[in-house]
């Protein structure tokens, strides 16, 4: 399973339309380097060692796939964008944007390119008082102190004032007026990594589907007429039981639950996978499982080609799934798409990934989310 990374951003300015400067930072921060969550205020400081306008500096919080040196090279690309000409001269210049990493998880890192933590951060106020907004649970590797703690004994006490604030760009999703979203695709579509993602950036409760316990899995993909009716009535229960259980359990600090199947998706496997007397009964007993359980208020379906499904497959390396074959994924895939027919074109939301790497482009994944705010609307 991926894992994000927390990283945090010092954004400075004195040149130019100095606010402008920052908000055209951090959009192109949220577009291609990691979804910026949280923002500090905006606070005005004199220039730093040598005499010049005042800048105008913040902190950001951003969560991103990116390892350290792909971030900070990115992050390169988006000053020289802005219009920043870096000088081998040396000291300190007036620049329209600077931007620094100061922290990166809890990790320490040197290399000629990037030094995390920023080795300079405890002694600069300019540094401490924004990323000390941000109300982070971190601590510094080296000097065990929060942002916060560092604010305190940091020996720069160098005047500043509040100038103002910057929307955050995840304000703008409609997440807040849902309760349930459902994302759906085929195997190795990537419904539980974007599913993981979306929970992570907008804080919501993660409901992700048990398929590594089911004890039926690995000998349905040996002996598939065998196992395919305990199999599919193992699925059917657990997943029945984990929504009615979860989405039950109203969690006053998330925003809104997101998992990454519906339980109508036991019926697409079981049709394909069951025989004619067998899934008769089965569909009895869905029926009224069905019938009891919570609808989603949007229904997202991962539509991905056989050859990226079966390349992603076996990237990922699950022994019990080296003999899914690309019939019983068209099969699986065809279910899918007749089943979000029969949904009300308002609840559903099918996005064709084929092309799209919503994990290693964050211009990808952002695409995503426009396309679900625009559903949400």
């Amino acid at each position: 399973m991926y894992t994000q990374n927390n990283i945090v951003l010092s954004i400075g300015t004195n040149q130019g339309d100095k606010m402008a400067n920052i908000q055209k930072a951090i959009d192109l921060i949220h577009k291609h380097i990691g979804t910026v969550i949280k923002v500090s205020p905006i606070y005005e400081f004199p220039a730093w060692g040598f005499q010049s306008e005042a800048f105008f500096n913040c902190a950001l919080l951003i969560h991103s796939t990116l390892e350290g040196e792909v971030a900070i090279s990115k992050i390169l690309e988006i000053e020289k964008t802005l219009g920043r000409i870096r000088s081998n001269e040396p000291g300190y210049i007036a620049r329209i944007i600077d931007i620094d990493i100061i922290s990166f998880n809890q990790e320490v890192h040197n290399s000629s390119t990037l030094t995390i933590p920023h080795p300079l951060m405890q002694d600069r106020r300019f540094v401490l008082l924004p990323a000390a907004d941000l109300n982070l649970e971190w601590s510094h590797p080296i000097l065990k102190k929060s942002y916060r703690e560092l604010l305190k004994v940091c020996p720069d006490q160098t005047e500043y004032k509040l100038v103002g604030t910057i929307e955050e760009p995840i304000s703008k999703y409609g997440f807040t007026d849902v309760n349930f979203i459902a994302i759906e695709g085929n195997i190795g579509a990537g419904k539980t990594t974007l599913t993981t993602r979306i929970s992570d950036d907008f804080n919501a409760k993660l409901i992700l589907e048990g398929f590594a316990d089911n004890p039926f899995l690995p000998k349905f993909y040996k002996d598939a007429t065998r196992y395919a009716f305990p199999l599919e009535m193992s699925f059917l229960a657990d997943r029945y039981n984990q929504l009615s259980d979860d989405l039950a359990q109203y969690d006053l600090f998330k925003e809104f639950v997101i998992a990454d199947y519906y339980i109508y998706k036991s019926l697409i496997f079981a049709q394909i996978t069951l025989e004619e007397d067998e899934f008769r009964l089965y569909h009895q007993i869905f029926e009224i499982m069905y019938k009891e359980t919570p609808q989603p208020d949007l229904y997202v379906f991962l539509y991905q080609n056989t050859d990226r499904l079966l390349d992603n497959i076996k990237k990922r390396g699950r022994s019990y799934e080296s003999d899914i074959t690309s019939t019983y994924l068209d099969n699986v895939n065809q279910g899918y798409l007749n089943y979000v027919k029969t949904l009300h074109p308002e609840k559903v939301l099918t996005i064709d990934i084929s092309d799209l790497d919503f994990v290693a482009n964050q211009e990808d994944y952002i695409h995503i989310l426009n396309l679900i705010q625009d559903k949400l609307k």
